[in-house]
């Protein structure tokens, strides 16, 4: 079966050359399935059980769960299929043509994060069902760059997919255990219009903003005065004024403002009791105003992860690693998988500092260092006999 295969170079350029970009407008919005089935048809031909969900309601968007061998207490390989969006003047090669340069491969999703796929691929090219201990499956979901819709259908579906995941997002090769969470606002104040030559004449949302103003950043003072931990680069959660508008002209009287605001919660901190707290500081501090507060997410949001430092799937990452698990300010699926009770340990070959960037790269002397883990990871957790109180 393994002879029908690409070679790894092939499923890299293959697999940047697939568009599957996602995003919050619809104009820029695509599907994943061209990438879902490239990725389920080499998958089947080396023995793989292939079961491609459909997001509800969108069918050219899909979850692959590929499945090598049968039990629980598995291993998964998991990673989204989906980029951001691009500008195509920004770059200096094709987006969509993979590139070598300087010991450099480029193209638009390279390091985050298609290229983790044609690595898995590399990596379980010689394993064979009969040889397994324990389950070998490979995950790739939709939507992760606008929302985590394949993640959050995967907890709504509810069924068991594995014990144990690593993600292969882009950290250097170094495993990582901790991410901050993603809270994204919009405080909306609705006044009334009227000439700017007599206040009495309309209510102005853009006063009332200033007091909202006021309140969020003591909100923010208050909670990087009670939480702090120290593994992250900022110990602090971070509240960033993102995008503010309001008023047409100044001798009007504003009649609407609205503030959008990122808030990055550290491990411990309840997305739903931020939410609150927003709300009732906002209503007290503007009950005596005469503008319309509103307030609504600007997406879900995405809980922090902590996966605990004495999980077998970290002591086994120290071990093959040789580094400590450590914490970064960017988002995962992971607390996602974490809800499925799974074990997730994040650890891939590219850089987050190439994600979401013209020229994206992957710098090819990461390629064998991250197979060769990967065949580690397979090897103790699906072929090894059973841990006590470990794998299986």
């Amino acid at each position: 079966m393994a002879a029908t295969m690409p070679t790894l170079r092939q499923m890299l350029s293959e697999l940047i050359r697939l568009p599957s970009v996602s995003s919050v407008d619809p104009a820029l919005d695509q599907g994943n399935r061209a990438v879902i089935e490239r990725l389920a048809q080499w998958l089947d031909s080396l023995g793989f059980t292939i079961d491609i969900r459909e997001l509800p309601g969108q069918p050219h968007k899909a979850n692959l769960v590929a499945t090598l061998g049968s039990g629980s207490e598995g291993l998964v390989l998991a990673g989204h299929a989906d980029t951001v969006p691009y500008d195509v003047n920004r770059w200096s090669t094709d987006p969509f043509q993979l590139t070598e340069r300087d010991g450099r491969l480029y193209g638009l999703g390279v390091s985050d994060m298609k290229s983790f796929f044609a690595l898995v691929l590399e990596a379980v090219r010689e394993v064979r069902a009969q040889d397994l201990r324990r389950p070998l499956t490979i995950l790739a979901t939709a939507d992760e760059e606008s929302g985590m819709a394949g993640a959050k259908a995967l907890v709504d579906d509810g069924r068991p997919i594995g014990r144990y995941v690593l993600i292969g997002e882009p950290t250097g090769l170094r495993p990582i255990h901790l991410h901050k969470g993603v809270m994204m606002e919009s405080v909306r104040l609705i006044g009334r219009s009227g000439h700017s030559s007599d206040p009495g004449f309309g209510v102005n949302a853009l006063e009332a903003m200033i007091v909202a103003l006021n309140e969020i950043l003591a909100w923010r003072a208050e909670l990087q005065q009670r939480y702090r931990d120290t593994r992250f680069r900022v110990p602090e959660p971070t509240l960033n004024l993102g995008h503010i508008h309001g008023g047409d002209n100044p001798n009007r009287i504003c009649a609407e403002a609205e503030l959008h605001f990122d808030l990055r919660p550290l491990p411990g901190m309840d997305l739903d009791e931020l939410q609150t707290q927003l709300v009732e500081r906002l209503e007290r501090v503007l009950a005596h105003s005469a503008a319309t507060l509103e307030i609504r997410p600007l997406f879900p949001g995405l809980p922090p992860l902590s996966t605990p430092a004495d999980s077998y799937i970290l002591q086994v990452a120290r071990e093959l690693t040789g580094a400590e698990p450590g914490a970064v300010a960017f988002g995962t699926e992971g607390p996602f998988f974490a809800a499925l009770g799974m074990e997730v340990v994040v650890l891939g070959a590219g850089d987050i500092d190439q994600a979401h960037q013209p020229d994206e790269y992957l710098s090819v002397d990461r390629i064998a260092p991250m197979i060769d883990l990967l065949q580690r990871f397979i090897r103790r957790f699906c072929l090894e006999p059973p841990v006590v109180g470990g794998a299986g």
